[in-house]
């Protein structure tokens, strides 16, 4: 047999068959379990509100209560979701708002390499601009036609299917333009700055030349 391609891992379940769409080191997952660190927090429909903010190309930010944010064009995308503590939920329907929406309502400023994505909490993950414009990267708002949960991040969490889960945050609040690469909250405890699956970049110390922040 020759080497599996990307998507088929090589990975194998109980009665050693291969299972397809799997990462290197992933294992299959029935259900999804719930992961996250902190409480869960009270969605307050009438304080919450999304904000877009930064390098915007006109300098202004823009926010959104819920029902405006919720009132934007809805799609769906279907979707796998990569944990880093290498559990893998393969083909689940995602609905929400795409990302490139966003920044077609506020676009970036030129110069701009890289976004902030902000949740509660004081929770962030910075992605690639490239990798937020992705026509696959999603502000969801449902799973499999039926609204999330609290504990799986009700009322908007972001879905980034090609990178690892925590680049996707639950409970998102906001995203921020940068015109510079940083950090955000997991990527300063040690994780991966980009957080790719299929190559693995789980931890800081694997980044290469010109995968982490300038310093």
């Amino acid at each position: 047999m020759g080497q599996p391609r990307e998507g088929e891992s090589g990975e194998r379940d109980s009665t050693g068959a291969a299972q397809p769409g799997l990462p290197p080191g992933q294992r299959l997952q029935r259900g999804w379990p719930v992961t996250h660190y902190g409480p869960v927090p009270k969605f307050r429909p009438e304080r919450w509100e999304f904000r877009v903010f930064g390098a915007t190309a006109d300098g202004e930010k823009r926010c959104w209560n819920h029902e405006e944010f919720t009132a934007l064009p809805y799609t769906s995308v279907v979707a796998d979701l990569h944990c880093v503590t290498k559990f893998s939920m393969l083909g689940a329907e995602w609905g929400g708002i795409p990302a490139r929406t966003i920044l077609e309502i506020v676009p970036p400023a030129p110069a701009v390499t890289h976004v902030m994505v902000w949740a509660e909490y004081g929770f962030s993950s910075n992605l690639r601009l490239s990798d937020f414009a992705s026509e696959r990267t999603l502000f969801a708002t449902h799973k499999d036609g039926e609204l999330l949960t609290a504990e799986h991040g009700f009322p908007l969490r972001l879905v980034v299917p090609h990178l690892y889960a925590w680049k996707g945050p639950k409970w998102v609040r906001g995203i921020e333009y940068m015109t510079a690469d940083r950090r955000g909250f997991w990527e300063e405890r040690g994780y991966h700055n980009i957080g790719d699956p299929w190559k693995e970049q789980r931890y800081s110390y694997q980044e290469g030349p010109g995968e982490g922040p300038e310093l």
